[in-house]
This record gives structure tokens, sequence and C-alpha cells, in this order.
């Protein structure tokens, strides 16, 4: 073996025992992953990998996603090598309270992990999202002589991800859209927890890729640098997305449990641990060695980085002063800045009782949007007509059209969600997904993710209640509000008329810290008319006092959101006919008024006005705080049925009527003042 050779070992071997030291120091964690790809992680970021250390988020990076994130102390160990800022002492804080190394690779917590992965089969929805950015800018900003962006999406996947659904739905659409800038290698190492592959998951793995249009190569040795190396290099040459499979042996060098189960979620133990070192050639002690020349080599990626970024920059520079307006779109877009007009132009809707259903009023503030808006891109899951998510007079994303801004995800709601957010995370575009809200079940794993991630992803939920109609209760939700209102971090806004849509979008579009879901109808609702009711810009508040009626201090609150809102003005007219002052609330986003001064969710709800009806058509679940005890929910709290709409809200109790008996049955009592 000559010195390369013996070198190439010694580094692969600091990735593998570095990893495995922190996992038995933790006494929990998945050792077998990173001491069975270390030689895989070796080349891809050695040999491959272009990004910056000191400068994560440049542009135009390589990205490497760990699809199967419970392997975290690979990556872990790969960015205190590099150069990453995190230290030794974080590596022995693996798993423990505040560290920067969690369990799984947590987006936005640790410098250098480019999406939150764990969930198995979510980063390889990740990392065609973030290739789908890649090819899309390229397309917009790229020009003979100016490769502003020409990166690559590395991934390292696992059997795991290849076993869920969202993985399977993911590789079909990426196969499709020649996304040649995607290159993913496959950890085969014929283990899962259960035991042996074998046991569940036992056909050709390989052909099914290459019949999703992938590009597919196999490399035997999961510990030969060299062929993995022209492997990646072949792989980097095809215009399509790539799968590399590489037998690896899971737990490499343990003694007794590589290769087998034993080694994949538990800490090998100091006699198992040591026996491994051994058998490599490596120290027994002391623990977390990382020797001098080993740790010289992996930090030439901060020099190297360093001159990439520049060279780009300058790249950069001459691009912005030959073709001009381009290059002042690409600074506004590096620079993370909206247009300064953007939110100009969007649509007022003129007052009208029969008004419109808010998916589209949506639709048009979403096209005046995309026309100051070049970032705005997204679609549908197989719903584009139905949830008016189409751009118009812009052609859609094809392998072939990658300019194109339109997107036709199929029928996939769960990568949809997962590709979103990998665009979402890309950083220079922003994305939308729509489908309609009961579907927002087959996309949970993603939409739970953008949340804890602080992914800044659209979500576009249509066909939000019974208010569906026909179709009956297999598309009618109803419990589907209160359950993404339950996700810590999702913004879930839904507007009660055309107005509020558009001021809906405006928060969405603003919102970088985490996702927004806005939640609209099928049927119409009216068009308030704001010379008598509050601004719809008050919707920023969450809630906010639509009108106080009757000419003296309220007796009665009424609040509702969407559909409902235009039923509890109703009712409110009605009451204040019959003498009974009332005021009148638009709630369309719990989250946003729980974060409004104590003053101001005083001066909506105030303590001492305790009569209170909220309406919405769902779960009342959730609403006793708004309430409180002596208030009534008019909910649904049952599934629907398939009949007209307007029939169905009137046999469901959802009635102007029914609003004012509830208002009655509370007034019954004194007033409280």
């Amino acid at each position: 073996m000559n010195r390369t050779d013996t070198f190439t070992n010694k580094a692969i071997n600091t990735i593998r025992f570095l990893s495995a030291d922190a996992v038995q120091k933790a006494n929990s964690g998945h050792p077998g992953l990173p001491m069975g790809t270390a030689a895989i992680a070796f080349t891809i970021w050695t040999r491959h990998l272009r990004h910056n250390p000191v400068h994560p988020k440049w542009a135009n990076r390589d990205r490497f996603v760990l699809s199967g994130g419970h392997g975290s102390m690979l990556l872990y160990s790969l960015l205190f090598l590099t150069g990453y800022g995190l230290e030794m002492d974080e590596l022995k804080q693996f798993r423990q309270w505040g560290s920067r190394t969690p369990g799984h690779p947590e987006y936005g917590l640790t410098s250098g992990v480019e999406v939150t992965t764990g969930p198995l089969g979510q980063g390889f929805g990740n990392g065609v999202g973030l290739a789908i950015a890649g090819k899309h800018l390229a397309a917009e900003f790229n020009k003979p002589g100016f490769p502003i962006f020409d990166h690559f999406i590395y991934g390292i996947v696992t059997d795991g991800d290849l076993m869920e659904g969202v993985a399977s739905e993911a590789a079909s659409l990426a196969g499709h859209l020649e996304l040649g800038n995607l290159i993913y290698l496959y950890d085969n190492n014929h283990i899962t927890i259960d035991g042996g592959t074998d046991l569940a998951f036992t056909e050709d793995r390989m052909a099914r890729f290459e019949a999703y249009q992938w590009h597919v190569q196999e490399v035997e040795d999961g510990n030969d640098v060299e062929a993995i190396d022209r492997a990646i290099q072949l792989a980097k040459e095809d215009p399509r997305p790539s799968i590399i499979s590489v037998r690896t042996v899971i737990g490499y060098g343990l003694p007794h449990k590589a290769g087998t189960e034993s080694a994949h979620g538990e800490p090998p133990g100091d006699e198992e641990l040591d026996g491994a070192k051994r058998a490599l050639g490596w120290p027994v002690e002391p623990r977390f060695l990382v020797p001098e020349d080993v740790l010289e080599f992996f930090r030439q990626a901060l020099a190297e980085g360093d001159k990439e970024e520049k060279d780009w920059n300058e790249l950069v520079d001459r691009y912005c002063r030959e073709f001009g307006e381009a290059g002042d779109e690409l600074k506004r877009r590096l620079e993370n800045r909206l247009p300064s007009d953007w939110a100009q132009d969007l649509p007022e809707f003129a007052p009208d009782p029969k008004g419109m259903a808010t998916r589209v009023s949506s639709g048009k503030t979403l096209n005046a949007l995309a026309l100051k808006l070049p970032e705005l891109i997204g679609g549908s899951a197989d719903l584009a007509p139905s949830n008016k998510t189409w751009i118009d007079h812009q052609p859609s994303f094809q392998g072939d059209c990658p300019e194109g801004r339109n997107f036709h995800f199929g029928v996939r709601e769960h990568a949809m969600g997962a590709i979103v957010n990998g665009m979402a995370v890309d950083g220079m575009i922003i994305p939308y997904g729509g489908t309609f809200l009961v579907f927002s079940d087959y996309m949970r794993g993603a939409l739970r993710l953008s949340a804890l991630s602080h992914y800044p992803s659209i979500w576009v939920f249509t066909h939000d209640s019974i208010g569906l109609g026909e179709d009956g209760p297999t598309h009618q939700p109803v419990e589907h509000l209160a359950a993404l209102r339950a996700m810590p971090n999702m913004l879930v806004i839904r507007p009660g008329d055309a107005n509020e849509v558009r001021e809906a979008w405006k928060i969405a579009i603003q919102r970088r810290d985490g996702p927004t879901a806005v939640v609209l109808t099928r049927q119409n609702v009216a068009t308030l008319d704001r010379s008598i009711y509050s601004e719809a810009q008050n919707l920023k508040h969450g809630a906010y006092v639509l009108a106080d009626l009757g000419g003296a201090q309220p007796q009665v609150l009424l609040m509702a959101t969407g559909s409902e809102l235009s039923l509890i003005v109703e009712a409110g007219a009605q009451l204040s006919k019959e003498g009974v002052p009332v005021r009148l609330v638009s709630f369309p986003s719990w989250e946003l008024f729980k974060q409004q001064p104590p003053e101001y969710q005083e001066a909506v709800l105030p303590k001492w006005l305790k009569k209170r009806v909220s309406v919405e058509a769902g779960v009342a679940q959730g609403w006793e705080r708004w309430i409180g005890d002596e208030g009534i929910a008019i909910s649904i709290e049952k599934f629907g049925s398939s009949a007209p709409y307007k029939k169905l809200y009137e046999e469901y109790g959802l009635t102007v009527e029914k609003i004012v008996e509830a208002a009655r049955s509370l007034l019954k009592e004194p007033v409280d003042k």
C-alpha cells in the first residue's frame, strides 16, 4: 500500500472513529452509518464538494444532504474537520442538552447543515427541491461565459430512505425533470433495524431507478475511494439525476456487530469499539483522536473554499457590469431583498355580496405578485385549475424548460412538500405548493419539518371545509385546521374575503422564519364593504374588530374565520336591528393574534365581554381559549356528507339563524360589565 493509500485510510478512519467515539461517549446514537460510509463521505467532501466553511451560505456552493439523518455524527465530524466552527467540545456533547450536535441534523442550529433530516425520505425529497432551484436559477441568470449557478447536490441515502414512499414520489419527478445536478450515493448495506433487507425489501432497487429515468451505477466496495470517485465523475457528466449504489458494511470494523442490525442504533460498547480500532490499525487511546496531518489536510477546505468563492464573486461583478438590468436583479436576489414596489398594484376587490371563492382571489393576487417577484414559483399536486396556483403567461418547469415557474408536481403531495422545502431553503426563490386542505394529511411529515426548521415555505390549501359540497366527507376537512394550528411555528391564515386574501399573501411573502398555510374556500364568499367595516390590512394582527354594531357598548361578541365571516356579519346586522349591540371580530390567524401585545388583545377581546360566539366550519378544538367559559363554539364535530354546500351548511347548523340563536341564549343572563 503506497503512502497515498495509507494516508487516505488514516483520514477515513479519523471520520469513522471520531463519529464512533462521540456515539460511545453519549451512550446513544447510530454508529453504523458513519462507520460504513466514511469512505463515501471522504470522497465527496475532499474530491468533489465545492464549499466555503467560513461562508456556509455562499450561493453557488455545492450542497450535501445526509438523508439518513440518524447518522448525524458523520456530518458533524466532517463539519469539524473542514472548519465550519463546530468545535471538539461540541462533538463531545453529542445528543446533549444545548449542544449544536443533536441526534439528527437540524437546519439553522448547526452551521453547514443544509436541511433537517432524520424522518427518512425527507432529505431525499429536499435534495430534489435544491436541485430544481439550482437548475431554475441557472436558466434564469446564466449567460455564455458566465456560469453563475453550476452547483451540484450530493447526498447519502439509505435503505430506509428508499423504502419511504416520499422518496419514490420525489425520485419519479426528479427523473422526469432531468435533474442532472443531483447525485445520490446509496448506502447499500443490506441491513435495517429489524434485520436484513431481505425481510421486506427485495425488489431490484436500481432497476426501479432506471425506470425512473435515473443514471444508475454500482460500486462493489464501499471503501474503494477510487471507484467511488470515478462513479461520481461519470454522474456529473450525465444529464440525468444519478444514484450510485455502494455496497457497504454497516458498522465497518466492529468485530462482532459489523454487518448486523445491532450496529445501527446503539453504541458499540467500549470493548467492541476498541476491537474495531485494533482491527483497523487505529490507536485505542485517546478517544476523539484527530492526527495533526489529517486535520491539516481537511482544513485545506478553508483556503480552497475562500478562493472558489472569491473567483465566483469576481465573476458576479463582471456579470453585473456587463448585463446591467440582469445584474441588478441578481444582486437583489443574492441579498434576499424584495423589490421596493413588490406590494404595489395588488388587486383591490370591490364590495360584492355574491363575492368570489377565496381560492379565486388568491389566484388573482398570486398573479399580481408574480409580475413583481420573478422568484415566486410553485404549483400544485395535479390540482392547479382547482387551487388557482398557475402563474399566467409562464411555462411549466420541465427538463427542457428549467426557466419555467409553474410546477406539475403530479399526484404526489408528500414529495411536493419535501421538494418545496428544499426549494425554500435554497434562499433565492419563494416557492409555494398547493393541494386540497384534506390532503395536507398526505404531506404532514414535510409540513412538520417546514415548521420545525423555520423554512419559509408557502402552502396553499383550498377546498377548506364542508363547503366543498358534493364530493363528500372523504374530501371535506373538518379536523385539519386544528391539526395545522397544533403545529408549533406553522402560521395558519384562513382569510374571510378577497381583500383578506390579498393581505394573507403579503404576510406569506414577507415571512422568512417559518412556513405559512393559506387556507381557502371552494365556494363564493361575500366581499365586504371596507368603507363600513375595518380595513383588511388589519389581518396582520391575526384578529381585529371588524365592526361594533348597535351604537352602544357591545353585549355579545361574534367571531369567525374564512367563509363563516360573512355569516357573523349577517347575524350581527340582525341582532343590532333587534337592539342588541354586537362586536364582530374577524379572526383569520390565531398565531398572529398570539404575537400581539396584551393591550391589543384586550382591545379586541376585552375580558369584560364574556358573551362570545365563535363560528368555524371545523372542529372546535382550541376555540375555548378565545371564547372562554361562557362562550359558545358553533362548529362541526363529525365528518361531512355529500350534498350541495348550502344544504350542508343548513344541516350542520352553520347559518345566520343558529348564530343569532346562540347569541340570544347567552344574553338570557345579565351582561357582566
